[in-house]
């Protein structure tokens, strides 16, 4: 579904991806692992969009992303929960949602919001309120229903269960397995190796702007490389 080859972006004149090579099949968990500065996010901004590509290549679902703007690759499927959250914290919960579901008006809209209220049940009970002020958790659930307002058959999820407490950082983790079952294919970028492997197909660890390793997620949990820098085994 997703292949990125020989991947390179710059800030100015530092480049900070060195050539990435990976790939994610249709209705597969694959996450990206790696300390702060590893380049993940940057690679998600590219995958998106948002940030410039120097060299390689891009390819979903058949067709070449590199030159495709950003606001275009939604409408062709891929959509991005951001580092951060970035919700609109002025708007309400349902308004949220809503611009989630910006390229659509068809019927399908409340269906899609209806969904995304069984799957997070506490921001059906917020939905008026606004979004600033949700919890840290709450916020998190709302960047992901809001990007799954777009029907994407790809979902990027960056660092979803950063500054959260443990109990809420696997229910997110609980959420992001679920999302197979619904058909979405996610590459979930995580500084949380052992919970992000825990719920992906495979797995790519990135250092420093390159991957350095890469196989099944559970052979990646059992290497003692691995349990040594990221898990702390």
């Amino acid at each position: 579904m997703l292949t990125v080859e020989g991947l390179r972006s710059r800030y100015g004149r530092i480049e900070v991806l060195h050539g990435i090579d990976l790939d994610v099949a249709s209705g597969e968990i694959v996450t990206v692992v790696g300390a702060n500065g590893a380049g993940k996010t940057t690679l998600l901004k590219c995958l998106s969009g948002i940030q410039p590509v120097s060299a390689g290549s891009i390819v979903f679902r058949g067709e070449a992303l590199t030159t495709v703007p950003a606001h275009a690759r939604v409408r062709r499927g891929l959509a991005q929960s951001p580092e951060g959250r970035q919700i609109f914290t002025n708007l309400t919960v349902e308004e949220n949602l809503r611009l989630g579901a910006y390229l659509f008006s068809d019927d399908k809209v409340d269906r899609d919001r209806e969904d995304a209220f069984a799957m997070f049940p506490i921001l059906k009970e917020k939905r008026n309120l606004a979004a600033g002020g949700l919890s840290g958790g709450q916020q998190q659930m709302l960047a992901i229903a809001r990007a799954l307002m777009a029907r994407p058959s790809c979902l990027l999820l960056d660092e979803p269960s950063m500054g959260l407490a443990p109990i809420l950082v696997a229910q997110i983790f609980d959420v992001v397995k679920s999302l197979k079952a619904l058909g979405v294919t996610v590459l979930l970028v995580e500084q949380n190796a052992f919970g992000a492997l825990s719920v992906a197909d495979r797995g790519y660890v990135m250092e420093t702007g390159r991957i350095t390793m890469s196989g099944p997620a559970a052979e990646l949990i059992a290497d003692e490389r691995i349990r040594a820098a990221y898990l702390g085994i």
